[in-house]
């Protein structure tokens, strides 16, 4: 039976692996900080094999690079033995709810999501915290002091001077906001789908460095749009310069090659443009200029006399071309899709768009008017209204995010998927999803992940009660969830249909609900991941920790299994009518008749970690032939059960894998 890892991958190990499968010449030993042999990679030979020419040393290049950034590249490769504890009295609806709330430093919850939905997230939707000049709750052990970023970054003669200004305008704030968003980005990325796409949103203090930061991380070929969001519609007095109505909002794809279109949901004002002054019976149509900006003699193909049937006239542009060839203007003609106004009085015709044709949705544009997105007064009035008084600045509106989910990709009306915030806040993100999967019946899963901030003692946030930011984020939710389902069962009495049904999609009722999990260290002793450090009386020591429960250790299981968090759990109880007590090897005695087994995923996965398993239970459930079968090592009721354990999965479910912890 193999024992289980209970970390999260290494990074750095599964990169190794990928250049030495293309470049298996590169691959080299070296002894770790343990004195053991490890594979390496032989950096000279990977760049000769990179290069041309003969590689003799370092070369000028362009590059974006800061103080520390290989220290954040390494903090993004390197694996966490942390887990996630479920909260159940904080969850609504925890055994059926799809949706996740998690709180912890977002880059290792970021690491241990990335075990279990690796390329499955379709849409991530970050507000990171904006460079304001201060200190940074972010820091992951290596923010620099002033003294350190002038040190590191040469900005010190010989002696020692400082050669700049020590100003909160310098770049040491940069760096400190580099190196916090740099690996939650690269881990981030794994996480998406390969059609999948990341919003984020930023002031002007970054823009352009988070643009730099994506073109490396993502790639400047997966970028698609700088959006420019009109935040605020009223200008403000307080403002010395000028007044910021205005946010960027950076938008880049996973692989640009498997997103061919992004379209937006055509709506009333799009479609109100669309008449039928003709009374066409293919329907509504507006119309575009057929009259081509090129001249004649730019585009002589294109060049040509056309005929007004209305008027009977030879119609000759006298210095423009057309937009189209001669065949296709005939073909416009027989299709009667010209139009010379209602007697013919145009100069020149028009082209017909039926709003028919139009089914594929609208090229989103990159300015997003308040009106469509919402704004910041908005979000603050919503979120004042629903927790009954400002608790938050500075709110996204929900509207906005709202605008971001409906996109269509690649002419793919998807509503089912999975929505990551990692910069969760007050839960903006949660609310906008359950909200459109109530409109559309979709069937949208949200993980939200944020930091337990306290709030300030002063604020009127800690004054109501709440104690962090993640306790705002959870009780909008339930607050939200709550009134969006009041309002469609409101909307299903005022249309004549039955109450109490409310319904998000076809697989169920719409899911209001959400699980808390909470970042912790690992639930495992010292001893389980360095047993060679300790003497031999401490390895009989229980390697659990005390404070920590069953359900504890199963999501660390599935953590590692690669099992969604969200996962169907259901609780078996077994008999143990074979236990004999009277057994002189036996370790612990019958405390109940029954043992209680994790079934997770409809059999995917079966976990006992009761302290008196015995032949019976584990035939039990080996007749259930799970995937996967974990048990803690001291779980066995008595040595015999152990001796035997292989030869019962053997018999009755031997393609089992079978994992201890």
């Amino acid at each position: 039976m193999e024992k289980m890892k209970m970390q999260s991958t290494n990074i750095v190990d599964e990169n190794i692996k990928r250049i030495g499968e293309l470049f298996p010449n590169c691959l080299t030993e070296r002894l770790d900080e343990n004195g053991r042999p490890e594979v390496a990679i032989d950096f000279d030979k990977l760049k000769q094999e990179l290069s041309k020419d003969i590689v003799e040393g370092p070369e000028e290049r362009y590059q974006f690079t800061w103080p520390d950034k290989r220290n954040a590249i390494r903090l993004a490769n390197a694996p966490t033995t942390d887990t996630l504890r479920p909260c159940r009295e904080e969850s609504v609806n925890f055994d059926t709810t799809q949706n996740l709330y998690i709180e912890g430093d977002n880059l290792s919850v970021l690491k241990l999501l990335r075990e279990n939905y690796l390329g499955k997230v379709k849409m991530i939707y970050i507000d990171p915290p904006y460079n304001t000049g201060n200190d940074f709750v972010y820091n992951d052990n290596f923010a620099q002091s002033a003294g350190e970023y002038i040190h590191n970054s040469g900005q010190e003669d010989e002696e020692g001077n400082c050669l700049v200004a020590n100003t909160e305008s310098n770049g040491r704030f940069h760096t400190d906001w580099l190196n916090m968003i740099y690996p939650r980005l690269k881990v981030a990325k794994d996480l998406l789908s390969e059609d999948g796409v990341i919003f984020i949103s930023i002031d002007e203090h970054e823009s352009h460095n988070l643009r730099k930061i994506c073109d490396e991380v993502f790639g400047i070929g997966n970028f698609i749009a700088q959006i420019v969001w009109e935040k605020r519609y009223t200008r403000s007095n307080n403002s010395k310069r000028f007044t910021t109505l205005t946010e960027p909002l950076l938008c880049y794809v996973k692989n640009s090659t498997n997103v061919t279109d992004i379209k937006e949901k055509r709506n009333e004002k799009a479609d109100s443009i669309y008449t039928n002054p003709d009374n066409d019976p293919r329907g509504v149509w507006t119309s575009v200029s057929y009259v081509n900006p090129a001249t004649k003699d730019q585009r002589p193909n294109l060049s040509y006399s056309l005929y007004n049937p209305i008027t009977n006239k030879e119609v000759i542009h006298p210095t423009n071309a057309w937009k189209y060839e001669k065949a296709t203007y005939e073909q416009h003609v027989k299709e009667n899709k010209l139009y010379w106004g209602k007697n013919g009085e145009n100069s020149y015709p028009r082209l017909k768009k039926f709003l028919f044709e139009m089914e594929g949705g609208m090229v989103p544009v990159d300015l997003w008017s308040y009106e469509d997105s919402g704004s910041t007064d908005m979000a603050s009035k919503e979120l004042e209204n629903l927790l009954g008084r400002k608790i938050f600045d500075f709110p996204k509106p929900k509207e906005l995010i709202m605008r971001i989910l409906s996109l269509i990709i690649n002419a793919k009306q998807d509503t089912d998927f999975f929505v990551l915030d990692f910069f969760s806040g007050s839960a903006t993100t949660a609310h906008a999803v359950m909200q459109l999967n109530a409109e559309d019946g979709g069937n949208r899963k949200f993980i939200m992940v944020q930091l337990p901030e306290a709030t300030d003692e002063k604020s009127e946030a800690y004054k109501a009660g709440y104690k962090t930011i993640c306790e705002i984020g959870k009780e909008r939710i339930r607050r939200a969830g709550k009134k969006i389902v009041e309002e469609l069962e409101k909307k299903k009495v005022e249309e004549g249909l039955f109450a109490g049904s409310s319904t998000g999609s076809e697989a169920g009722p719409l899911d209001i609900g959400f699980r808390v999990l909470k970042l912790d260290s690992s639930n495992m002793q010292d001893v389980y991941y360095s047993p060679e450090q300790f003497n031999e009386n401490l390895l009989f020591e229980d390697n659990i920790k005390p404070d920590r429960t069953d359900e504890d250790l199963l999501f660390q299981a599935m953590i590692e299994l690669g099992i969604e968090l969200s996962a169907k759990i259901e609780i078996l109880e077994l008999s143990r009518e074979s236990l004999d007590v009277h057994d002189p090897s036996s370790k612990f005695s019958a405390q109940s008749s029954k043992t209680k087994v994790y079934n997770v995923n409809n059999g995917y996965l079966m976990a006992c970690f009761d302290k008196d398993v015995n032949e019976t239970t584990i035939t039990e459930i080996a007749r259930q032939h799970p995937y996967y079968f974990v048990l803690r090592d001291s779980s066995f009721a008595t040595d015999n059960v152990a001796d035997n354990f292989e030869q019962i999965w053997e018999e009755y479910s031997k393609d089992t894998i079978r994992k201890i912890i």
